[in-house]
């Protein structure tokens, strides 16, 4: 796609920004963010959806973004004090304020001269590469006891089999990660040995009858950080500790994986794409949750399919492309969109029946269908096969929001939240813990949850539907009429239909009662 502003074009295929026709020089995290801002030039983007987006959730000072915004406002001729394009609104975040223009760009011939490469800045690697790698290092116990001596290799292991369920990434086995014992691991060193792309390293410390474990993933080739965090746990409790940080981190990790792979694929000129980086480039878009990055992301996954005709995580991710189209109602074909993701979540799963992301699309197939009893099964086996799988806790949580579950639809979101705290589809998450107490008619404590689901960056306009329901059974009308326009604004032509083929709600109490709500709402 192109996006011109006065003489400027932002082509986020190209990954170019041009001034009259001729490109300018900008570095890949500027672009990302100009991106960000221009593409959203519609709304408010917050200080955390930055943060999330161009530093893929890494916390950095607020220095870093404002100096990366001033290189941005310079790259389109703007400054602070101007603000003509993009403007500081305190304390809050940026909006790019611009008239902006969308084309789709011109269609490649394979005769076509390459496209300018764009170097990216500190990443070792050129590309990504083919399937991602980790090896998980033995943590180190800082204590003479002998008592927890083993502690770490315990963890460690533990870590290994947990992540050896997740098919997408490659796993080095004990018997050569546990050769690096010494506390300052070269980690490039390390890397090329172990042939890993990714290291997790940390320590375990005691302090007052407590346990603190540190832990750190690094990308091997440049030793960047990816993420880091810290866990307390009684001392006592040592097999719930192995557990508990086992399940914590194996969350973070798919997670922090996905995304820096992603943030890479999507640095890479379209042709140096193999399959894996293609199908990263694909998720990059596709965790975006709007029309144009959701075409993006399924060309993408088409891309990798092409490469690897036996990909199935590819043809889940077109599965899920599929699946935003109907549900969130960016194609008018809503019983091809519904085909379309059925048969792409079956292809995934002959291909791979042990892949949670497999068995999670074939519910949310039969979800589109309207089959909710049968969305059961296939997510609770996708949770079987990776039980600290946020995504898919989430899907169980939502449908037990539909079945009239509350308690244990909030005992589910809360879970699915705690292990994946940053993920892309944290506003979904919110959206589903309000439910869990509409549901209970506990109106209050839905609209404090659908507020923040609002706020969350992604937010689509069902989660704002949700958040006029809330506060319209709360006995707030105008805050709730103040949802309702901004659902117009959205989709002029939205209707109650709209959401109730979206959330298909089984309990009678709910549906009647959310059904009276929008109606008094005028949707």
């Amino acid at each position: 796609m192109i996006y011109r502003f006065g003489d400027y074009e932002l082509d986020t295929d190209r990954f170019e920004l041009r001034r009259a026709g001729e490109a300018r020089k900008i570095e890949p995290q500027v672009f990302s963010l100009l991106e960000l801002l221009v593409s959203n030039h519609a709304r408010l983007v917050t200080k955390d959806e930055i943060n999330l987006r161009v530093w893929g959730g890494r916390v950095v000072s607020e220095a870093v973004v404002n100096s990366r915004v001033r290189t941005a406002r310079r790259a389109i001729g703007d400054d602070g004090k101007a603000q003509r394009l993009i403007r500081t609104v305190h304390g809050r975040g940026f909006r790019f304020v611009g008239d902006v223009t969308l084309t789709s760009a011109v269609a490649r011939h394979p005769n076509d001269p390459p496209d300018q490469i764009v170097e990216a800045q500190g990443i070792g690697e050129a590309a990504p590469g083919s399937r991602p790698s980790i090896a998980v290092l033995p943590l180190q116990v800082l204590t003479p006891d002998p008592r927890y001596g083993a502690l770490g290799d315990a963890v460690s292991q533990e870590v290994i089999v947990e992540l050896s369920r997740l098919h997408w990434l490659f796993v080095i086995a004990r018997g050569s990660s546990f050769r690096f014992r010494e506390p300052a691991v070269d980690l490039a060193a390390a890397g090329r040995i172990l042939g890993a792309r990714y290291l997790l390293t940390g320590t375990i410390a005691f302090h007052d009858r407590t346990s603190i474990v540190t832990v750190e993933l690094a990308h091997a080739p440049d030793g960047r950080v990816v993420w880091a965090d810290r866990f307390e746990s009684p001392v006592d409790d040592l097999l719930n500790l192995r557990l508990t940080i086992s399940a914590r981190i194996v969350a973070a990790v798919e997670t922090r994986i996905q995304m820096t792979e992603a943030a890479m694929a999507a640095r890479l000129p379209t042709e140096n794409l193999d399959a894996w980086s293609a199908y990263h480039r694909g998720l990059w878009h596709m965790y975006r949750f709007n029309r144009h990055d959701n075409e993006i992301a399924a060309r993408m996954f088409d891309r990798a399919i092409t490469a690897d005709r036996d990909f199935a995580r590819a043809h889940a991710g077109l599965s899920f492309t599929h699946f935003q189209n109907a549900f969130v109602g960016y194609s008018t074909d809503l019983d091809g969109e519904r085909a379309l993701a059925k048969a792409h979540a079956e292809k995934s799963l002959a291909l791979d029946p042990l892949d949670p992301f497999a068995n999670l699309t074939m519910g949310r197939s039969e979800w589109l269908a309207g089959n909710i009893g049968e969305c059961v099964p296939w997510f609770d086996r996708s949770i079987e096969l990776s039980p600290n799988y946020a995504f898919a806790i989430y899907n169980r949580a939502l449908l037990d929001a539909f079945l009239g579950e509350g308690a244990q639809c909030q005992d589910n979101v809360m879970k699915a939240i705690s292990l994946s705290p940053i993920d892309p589809l944290n506003y979904a998450m919110l959206a589903t813990r309000a439910l869990s107490h509409l549901v209970r008619g506990d109106y209050d404590s839905a609209v404090t949850w659908a507020d923040r689901a609002t706020r969350a960056p992604n937010a689509h306009v069902h989660i704002f539907v949700i958040a006029g329901m809330a506060h319209e059974l709360a006995g707030h009308r105008e805050l709730a009429e103040q949802c309702v326009a901004h659902v117009r604004r959205t989709n002029r032509d939205y209707r109650q239909a709209d959401f109730f083929r979206s959330f298909r709600f089984r309990d009678a109490d709910t549906l009647a009662t959310a059904q009276a709500a929008l109606n008094r709402l005028g949707i």
